[in-house]
């Protein structure tokens, strides 16, 4: 049954659309899974030139799968905003999002380096709104450092003087990683968390594996527990992003579509 809010965060299965080609069959093998939307990130035929954001367009309309939001350089989104804007038009996309701030000159890991961004941001975040499309920032486990002892946290500083035009595109298993509750995190972003980022968080792990991520029903995070506080939130799309797959990316999606649509109807 094909679903109307399990998205795939592309960058599972960026190996696989380093051409035109690749791309279409990947996208083909997605929406037959029954997905039907996507996360925009990692394309490397995008990324390296060899096919357009309007290319792009045709082969997820063609497979009936939509943009829900992208993965962008944030200096880029920064620096670059009129054309970036451009892009998302293209691509028929309401949400740019960025991967975090690991450090990125001039943004180091620094309660000042995060104001910074937020001072940089501030104005590129307006144009963005103002042509119809959302701006995100995606979280790991870094964020939930406290620079100083007894201060806030560098999420604390997004959240709390980010205002609400900042969305967060919360990846509920670096918050789980990082020492926080998801459904605590959630609640506390009002009207900020249109779409997520979810894999779940299993007992194994090995080198490949650092961080034990598995599909999402095989491991260990209370989704009972999280989805319907998900929902309440008003949680639009679950984007569904497996770093490291334990065996076939294919397969992983699969099983993590299969859980989350018969037990939860997403």
């Amino acid at each position: 049954m094909a679903s109307t809010k399990l998205a795939v965060q592309m960058f599972t299965v960026r190996e696989f659309t380093k051409t035109p080609e690749d791309f279409k069959t990947t996208i083909e093998k997605i929406a037959a899974m029954g997905y039907t939307a996507v996360q925009i990130s990692a394309v490397g035929c995008l990324n390296d030139g060899l096919i357009d954001a309007k290319g792009i367009k045709e082969i997820l309309d063609a497979n009936n799968i939509k943009c829900i939001a992208t993965h962008r350089n944030v200096l880029d989104l920064i620096n670059k905003t009129d054309e970036e804007i451009q892009l998302h038009k293209d691509l028929g996309c309401d949400y740019a999002a960025f991967g975090g701030l690991f450090g990125t000159e001039p943004y180091p890991q620094t309660i000042e380096g995060y104001r910074k961004f937020l001072a940089d941001a501030k104005e590129p975040i307006a144009k963005f709104k103002a042509a119809g499309i959302m701006f995100g920032h995606h979280n790991h486990a870094h964020e939930f450092f406290r620079p100083e002892l007894g201060g806030p946290r560098l999420y604390d500083i997004l959240i709390d003087e980010g205002g609400d035009d900042l969305k967060i595109e919360a990846d509920l298993f670096w918050v789980w990683h990082g020492g926080e509750s998801p459904i605590t995190h959630i609640r506390r972003c009002p009207n900020r968390v249109s779409v997520i980022h979810l894999k779940d968080k299993a007992f194994y792990y090995d080198e490949k594996n650092p961080n034990g991520i598995a599909p999402i029903g095989e491991g260990n995070m209370p989704w009972e527990d999280i989805i319907p506080v998900c929902e309440e939130m008003g949680v639009k799309w679950y984007c569904i992003e497996h770093d490291v797959c334990p065996r076939d990316p294919f397969d992983c999606l699969k099983s993590s579509f299969n859980y989350l649509n018969s037990k939860f109807g997403l």
